[in-house]
C-alpha cells in the first residue's frame, strides 16, 4: 500500500496558497483493507474513505468508465493493479493531476507544474469530454486563478456544449460551481469562459441574452448590456467578497434582455421584467433564498438608488419600506454596495464616486433615530402608532434634506 497527496492541496502549495483541504490517493489497497485499518467508507459503492483521526479523504486509486449520460453515469475500477499514473489520468485538468509522495517528491506525468507556471488550464486526456461538469469546473478554475484556457481544451468544451450533456447536470451541481466562482478573485472570468465555449446560453440564457443588446451611450459608454453586466460584476468583486452582492450585481439588469428591439436602446420597465427573470433563474437552479431576495431588490430599486437625491421625503420613505431597510439593515447595506457597483461598472466611470449611497444611508440613519415615546403614543391605538412613526420618520428625512440644501 502506498499513499500520495493529490489534487488541490498539491496545486495550491506549488502556487504558494494556503492549503485548506488535503486529499489522498491510496495505491495497492482494497476496500476491506481500508476498513480493517479503521477508515470509514463515504458510501457503499464509492471508493472514498475518511481517516479515523484527521477526517481527511482517502480514495482508492481508480479508473473510470462512462456508462451513461451526465455527471453520475460512471463505473469505477479499483483493483489493486491500478497505478498512480492511471488514477491521475482520470482527473480533469493537468494542474489537478499532480501527486506528492511521503518524501515530498512530485509525480507529474501530465506536466501540470509547467501549466501552473504558464498559467494555463489544460485537459489531461480525451476522456475529459465524458463529464459535462468539467465545463463548469474549467470555467471556475479560470476565474479562481485567472488562467487562460488552452486552445485544444476550449475546443473540447465547445464539443460538450454542442451536445445535450449540459442539460443532464443537476441544478445543485450547477449552482455549487457557480457559487464557488462568485467567490473567486475574478468571477467575471467564469461567465466569460462559459460564453467562449457556448455553454452560457445553455446554463444561463438570461445572462447570455444580454450580449448584443444596446443601451443609451450617454449613460453607458460601453453600450452593450452584456459588457456592462460583466463590468458591474468586476466592480462588485473589487468592493466586497460577499457572493450575494456579486450575484445581485450579475443579474441586476436581466430585464434588458427582454426589451423589444423597437424600443432599443431604451429599456423602460426593465427593473420589474428583471424580477421575473431572477425568480425563474433562482427556481431553476434552486438558488438559496438570501441570494434571491437581495437580487430582486437590486433589480427593482437600483435606478431609484441612483436618483435618491432627487426624490421627495415621502418617496424616500416608500423606498426604504420597500427595501425593508428598518428590519433588515444589513441587507440594505448590501443593496447599496450592488448599486455602487452598477454605477461604476461603466466604461470610464470605474473610479467615480457614488454619493447616492451615502445620502441614502443618511436618510436611513435619520429614520432610525425616531422612536415613539410613551407621551407620543399614549392616546394612539393599533395602526395609528405605525402611522405616527412613519410621519416622524418622513420629517426626519426632510430635516436631512434641508441640512444638505444649506
Amino acid at each position: 500500500m502506498q499513499i500520495y497527496q493529490v489534487g488541490g492541496a498539491v496545486r495550491d502549495e506549488l502556487l504558494g496558497f494556503e492549503i485548506k483541504d488535503r486529499d489522498w490517493v491510496v495505491v495497492g489497497a482494497t476496500s476491506e483493507q481500508m476498513t480493517d485499518l479503521g477508515y470509514k467508507p463515504v458510501g457503499k459503492d464509492f471508493p472514498v474513505f475518511i481517516h479515523p483521526d484527521t477526517g481527511e479523504e482517502y480514495s482508492l486509486a481508480r479508473t473510470e468508465r462512462k456508462t451513461g449520460l451526465g455527471y453520475t453515469g460512471f463505473a469505477f475500477d479499483t483493483s489493486e493493479e491500478i497505478t498512480l499514473e492511471q488514477d491521475l489520468e482520470r482527473r480533469d485538468i493537468t494542474i489537478n493531476a499532480i501527486a506528492k509522495d511521503e518524501n515530498g517528491n512530485l509525480i507529474d506525468p501530465f506536466n501540470g507544474r509547467r501549466d501552473l507556471e504558464q498559467k494555463i488550464i489544460r485537459h489531461v486526456s480525451d476522456a475529459f469530454v465524458e463529464d459535462p461538469l468539467r465545463v463548469l469546473r474549467v470555467a471556475r478554475f479560470a476565474a479562481q486563478f485567472n488562467f487562460l484556457i488552452a486552445g485544444e481544451t476550449l475546443s473540447l468544451l465547445k464539443d460538450i456544449s454542442a451536445t445535450d450533456e449540459l442539460h443532464t447536470l443537476t441544478p445543485e451541481r450547477v449552482w455549487v460551481e457557480t457559487e464557488k466562482a462568485l467567490q473567486t478573485r475574478q468571477p467575471r472570468r467564469y461567465f466569460e469562459a462559459l460564453r467562449e465555449c457556448n455553454a452560457l446560453a445553455a446554463l444561463f440564457p438570461e445572462i447570455d441574452r444580454l450580449f448584443g443588446v444596446p443601451q443609451p451611450e450617454h449613460h453607458h459608454p460601453e453600450i452593450d448590456s452584456g459588457v456592462h453586466t460583466l463590468m458591474v460584476l468586476d466592480q462588485a468583486a473589487s468592493i466586497t467578497a460577499e457572493p450575494e452582492v456579486r450575484f445581485a450585481a450579475l443579474v441586476h439588469d436581466l430585464g434588458k434582455g427582454t426589451t423589444p428591439q423597437q424600443t432599443w436602446p431604451r429599456h423602460h420597465g426593465h427593473e420589474e421584467r428583471g424580477v421575473k427573470l431572477i425568480n425563474g433563474l433562482c427556481d431553476r437552479l434552486r438558488i438559496p433564498k438570501k441570494y434571491r431576495e437581495l437580487a430582486v431588490l437590486v433589480s427593482r430599486y437600483h435606478l431609484d438608488c441612483h436618483r435618491i437625491n432627487e426624490m421627495k421625503a415621502t418617496t424616500v420613505m416608500r423606498k426604504l419600506e420597500g427595501l425593508d431597510a428598518f428590519r433588515r439593515p444589513e441587507r440594505f447595506d448590501r443593496f447599496l454596495l450592488a448599486c455602487e457597483a452598477d454605477a461604476r461598472g461603466r466604461k470610464g466611470k470605474e473610479q467615480q464616486d457614488y454619493p447616492q449611497a451615502g445620502i441614502f444611508r443618511k436618510y436611513h440613519a435619520a429614520c432610525l433615530t425616531v422612536t415613539a415615546s410613551s407621551e407620543d403614543i399614549r392616546n394612539l391605538k393599533g395602526t395609528e402608532i405605525a402611522d405616527h412613526l412613519r410621519t416622524q420618520r418622513i420629517e426626519a428625512i426632510r430635516k436631512v434634506k434641508r441640512e444638505e440644501a444649506t
